[in-house]
């Protein structure tokens, strides 16, 4: 697959040319059904870059833990696991302010559905995986259990990449216990913003994953083509440590051995196999859960970027209180 510099790849991401401007909670809200997948996460990364220099060396940190964890497959030994299993307690936040942005409990159940069949590979579309990736597929052994719902009314049409639906002071919700608990929050997002998540490392108190009310599980008020819950897992995955696909550059990195280089983002449902610029004997793998495509074209986690998350959660990893 590719050989991975591991400190020249992380400066790479850090200082990538994600500098887009924020989406302002006054943007267009634009029907998902008219759009290609757009994760919000390295932009937001960037920002939190210029406001707080001292992430990068924060992340540098974990990263070395990453790559002396992976080394030694013994260090799995070290994770606490509940029946098995790496548990993960999930608070759920909504932000409303219509009743359809209300979603119900069955909508949030069904995201957590979601997470647990794809994290484990028990999703029913695993089965797609095309022969020659079919010996890297990855089962994370991650449970995640709702912990509660939190609700709240609004009177804001949407919301913007600035983390204020994380804030009681401006009108959002206040995570709980971040340091011991993944934060969802399901609102209104401007600009055709599917979501967006905060990599390991940054301020607990902007901790978690922000996904459209419309992308959020598979049943309710989902829309497709973002009707199974994928943004959730994708976003989930940044939480996890992991980059996109392509390594946010051209045929970059996205630290992970096991995924063959990637091009670019690849969108909606690409046939098998598709070849980007970056190798002509090796298909690009449009199908894992950290490309662009489509919700029903994406269902696959790899090995390798399996022991990249549950780096984690081991004895002196960056989330490793989540799994106490």
């Amino acid at each position: 697959m590719k050989k991975i510099s591991k400190l020249s790849a992380i400066i790479i991401i850090l200082f990538s040319a994600c500098q887009k401007n924020n989406i302002t909670s006054e943007d267009k809200i634009v029907n998902p059904s008219n759009l290609r997948r757009q994760c919000a996460t390295m932009e937001v990364f960037a920002e939190q870059l210029k406001a707080d220099p001292a992430l990068a060396i924060r992340m540098q940190s974990i990263e070395n833990f990453t790559t002396t964890f992976e080394s030694d497959k013994n260090n799995f030994s070290n994770l606490r696991l509940v029946n098995g299993m790496v548990e993960i307690p999930v608070v759920v936040n909504v932000l409303y302010r219509t009743t359809a942005e209300n979603i119900s409990q069955a909508q949030i159940q069904s995201q957590i559905d979601v997470l647990n069949e794809d994290y484990n590979a028990t999703n029913t579309d695993i089965s797609k995986i095309p022969a020659i990736f079919s010996n890297l597929k990855g089962n994370y052994g991650i449970r995640f259990v709702l912990d509660q719902v939190v609700r709240k009314a609004t009177t804001k049409k949407s919301w913007s990449t600035n983390n204020a639906m994380k804030k009681s002071t401006q009108g959002g919700i206040n995570p709980t216990s971040p340091t011991t608990k993944l934060n969802i929050w399901s609102c209104t997002l401007g600009g055709g913003i599917l979501g967006y998540a905060q990599f390991p490392g940054g301020a607990s108190a902007t901790d978690g994953v922000v996904i459209l009310n419309t992308a959020f599980g598979r049943t309710g008020t989902v829309s497709a083509p973002y009707n199974l819950g994928r943004t959730a897992t994708h976003e989930v995955g940044h939480w996890l440590n992991l980059r996109h696909i392509w390594g946010d550059a051209t045929c970059g990195s996205d630290l992970v051995s096991d995924t063959p280089t990637a091009q670019t983002a690849n969108y909606g449902c690409p046939s098998f196999p598709r070849y980007g610029s970056c190798s002509t004997t090796n298909p690009e793998m449009t199908m894992n859960f950290m490309d662009y495509t489509d919700d029903a074209c994406m269902y696959m986690f790899t090995s390798g970027q399996k022991a990249r998350s549950l780096a984690l959660f081991a004895t002196g990893g960056a989330r490793v209180n989540f799994a106490k």
